[in-house]
Order: C-alpha cells, then structure tokens, then sequence
C-alpha cells in the first residue's frame, strides 16, 4: 500500500490567527474546521490543489508547547511550499506583507527564498527545475 504524509502539526498561539494568516496571506484553503470540545479543534489547511499533505494547525495547550511556537525546527527552514510559478507567488505574497528573508536565488534544484508565517517559522518557497528535491 503505498503511503503519504496526512498532515503536519504546527503549533499555532490562536486557532483563529493562524487559519486568517495562512488563509490570507499564502491563499491556503480550509480542509476541515472541526470543534473537539474542551477548546479544540481538528483545523486542516492546505494550499491550493494540495493532493494529499495538509497542515494540521494546533494550539498550544501547554507552556511547553507555547515555548516552540516559531521555533519548531531550531531556526532551520521548516516547511517547503513548492509552487509551479515562483514569480508569481512571490510578488503575490509580497503584496499581501509576507516577510522574505532574502531575495530569490537559483540554485541546482531551483528557484528558491526564504519566508516567515506569522511566528517566526522559516519556509522555502520553492519552484523545482527537474529535480525531485534539493541538494
């Protein structure tokens, strides 16, 4: 059976601050928005015409948690979001204030630049030229 990655967690401060910020600002859609009780929810985002993997956007329910908030990778670039048209999407979330870290660069593998979300978490966006992944 083949297998794919469902989701992934990020843990968010607000539920709500987080879905506005990657609905608004990235143009993710709303995958599902289930209440759990007790303060949870079952909150999927993911970008348009994502197949499979989604975003999985969890409030912190501990100080621990609140502590990796924008820091879940250590500093290190944590998410990909791979786009089939990166000049686009760049002037795009640059008019909508998504902050860049640098200005787009070739590489091998790519045309690539670093962005944050909302909390300081560091994401590619990545336009592949052929390649499967980068070096």
């Amino acid at each position: 059976m083949p297998q794919h990655l469902g989701a992934v967690t990020l843990v968010v401060r607000d539920y709500d601050e987080a879905r506005d910020w990657y609905v608004g600002k990235l143009g993710f859609e709303v995958v599902e928005d289930s209440d759990l009780g007790d303060g949870k929810r079952w909150l999927l985002v993911a970008p348009p015409g994502a197949g499979q993997t989604r975003l999985l956007l969890a409030k912190a329910a501990s100080p621990v948690q609140a502590a990796a908030i924008g820091n879940q990778t250590g500093g290190r670039v944590f998410l990909f979001l791979n786009t089939d048209d990166f000049r686009r999407d760049h002037r795009l979330y640059l008019a909508r204030g998504v902050r860049f870290h640098e200005e787009p660069r070739m590489e091998a593998y790519g045309t690539v630049a670093v962005f944050e979300d909302l909390y300081g978490n560091l994401w590619d966006l990545l336009q592949l030229s052929g390649l499967d992944r980068p070096a």
